[in-house]
C-alpha cells in the first residue's frame, strides 16, 4: 500500500513532570527516534574531485567557430539559442505571436543539462544518429523531428513545431553538431539516464517531500515553483510543479523517469559516478515531485496503442494489466514487472 502523508503532530513526543513513562509515550518515542533514523538517511554525498572529462561531451570540442562552412553554422548557433532560450525564441515570451509554440518558460536544457552535453541527462551526442526509430509511445517509426516535438507537447506543455520550420531545422542542424564525432550508430555511453534499483515497496511521500526540503528546495523553492530569471521570462531554476511546469503527459512524470534522471544529475553538481542521493531517496522524492499539480495533457490515453507496451510507471490509464492506476503511479512495481514478464513475455524497467 502507498504510503500516504501523516501529520506530524501524531509523532510528537510530550513528556510530563513524571520520571516514569507510560506505555503510549514509549510508542511516542520510538516514533520520534524512528522519524529520525528516516531523517538521518537522507544525506548528500560529499562532493568528488572532477574526473576527466569524456571529450565526446566536452564543451570546447562545440564551440560555433569550429562548425564546418558546409554545416551552416548560423543555423547551428541558432539551433543552440533555441534549446538555451526557448520560452524567448518559440515560448511564451516571443515577440511574435504565431511563434509561441511552447505554452511555458521552460528551456530545452532545463532537461537537457548543459544544453544537450551532460552525460546521463538526456544528451544531444549521437542522437539523430538513432533515428528515425520506433516509438512506443505511437506504436510507430518516428522521426527525430517527431520526437522534438514530444517535447513540444509534454515537456513544453504546447504545440508542434512545423517540420519544415527554421526553427526544427535549427535545432536538428544544432544535435547533429553535437553528434558529428560519433560513429554512424550515435550509440555512446551516457545517453540512457543511469542505472537505479528501485525498492520493493510504494513510494513514501511524507520521506519523499523530507528529501525534497533537503535536496530540492534550495533551488526550486519550497513550493516547487522554481527560480525566475532576473529578466522575468525563463528560469535560473525550473519549476517542478504548478502551471509552468512539464504537464501530465512527460515521460518526467513517471516516478521511475524520474527518479533515474535525479539520481544521475540532481542536486546540481551530482553525476552519475558521484551521486549526491541515494536510490531509496531519489525514488521517493520523483514520488513526491510528481504528486504535486501540473497541466493535465490532453488525450493521453491515446498514448502507447499498444497497451503492452506502456512503461509500467506511467500515471494514467488504460493500462493491459488490472493494478490500479495508484500503482502505476506510485509503486510498488516489481508485481507489475513480473506480471508483464509472466504473461506477455515483456521485461520491463521502468
Amino acid at each position: 500500500m502507498l504510503r500516504r502523508r501523516t501529520p506530524l503532530s501524531s509523532f510528537v513526543l510530550k513528556l510530563g513532570g513524571s520520571a516514569l513513562l507510560s506505555v503510549a509515550t514509549v510508542a511516542a518515542a520510538a516514533a520520534v527516534g524512528w522519524m529520525s533514523k528516516q531523517s538521518q538517511r537522507v544525506e548528500l554525498a560529499a562532493p568528488e574531485p572532477a574526473t576527466e572529462e569524456d571529450p565526446l561531451f566536452k564543451a570546447s570540442n562545440y564551440a560555433l567557430d569550429l562548425v564546418p562552412g558546409e554545416a551552416a553554422p548560423e543555423l547551428v548557433s541558432y539551433g543552440k539559442q533555441i534549446v538555451e532560450r526557448t520560452y524567448d525564441l518559440v515560448g511564451p515570451a516571443a515577440q511574435d505571436e504565431s511563434m509561441r509554440f511552447a505554452g511555458n518558460e521552460l528551456a530545452c536544457k532545463n532537461c537537457h543539462l548543459d544544453a544537450g552535453l551532460k552525460k546521463f541527462a538526456a544528451p544531444y551526442v549521437g542522437v539523430t544518429k538513432r533515428y528515425p526509430n520506433f516509438r512506443k509511445r505511437e506504436n510507430r517509426i518516428g522521426s527525430i523531428e517527431d520526437r522534438i516535438n514530444g517535447c513540444m507537447e509534454r515537456s513544453m506543455n504546447g504545440r508542434p513545431l512545423p517540420k519544415q520550420s527554421r526553427e526544427m531545422q535549427a535545432i536538428v542542424a544544432y544535435m547533429d553538431w553535437l553528434g558529428h564525432s560519433t560513429d554512424d550508430s550515435g550509440k555512446v555511453e551516457g545517453t540512457a539516464f543511469v542505472a537505479v534499483k528501485y525498492p520493493d515497496r510504494a513510494v513514501d511521500l511524507d520521506r519523499g517531500k523530507l528529501v525534497y526540503s533537503k535536496a530540492c528546495s534550495t533551488c526550486h523553492g519550497i513550493d516547487a515553483l522554481g527560480a525566475k530569471l532576473p529578466s522575468g521570462h525563463g528560469y535560473q531554476f525550473p519549476p517542478l510543479a504548478g502551471p509552468d511546469s512539464y504537464n501530465t503527459g512527460a515521460g518526467m512524470h513517471r516516478v521511475l523517469t524520474a527518479m533515474a534522471f535525479i539520481k544521475g544529475n540532481m542536486p546540481l553538481g551530482a553525476t552519475a559516478e558521484h551521486p549526491a542521493l541515494q536510490d531509496d531517496d531519489a525514488y521517493d522524492v520523483a514520488g513526491y515531485i510528481n504528486s504535486l499539480p501540473r497541466p493535465q495533457k490532453p488525450n493521453a490515453e491515446r498514448d502507447f496503442p499498444d497497451r503492452k507496451l506502456k512503461p509500467m510507471s506511467t500515471p494514467y490509464p488504460p493500462y493491459a494489466d488490472e493494478f490500479s492506476l495508484e500503482q502505476h503511479k506510485y509503486g510498488p512495481f516489481a508485481p507489475i514487472r513480473e506480471f508483464y514478464a509472466s504473461k506477455y513475455d515483456i521485461k520491463k524497467s521502468n
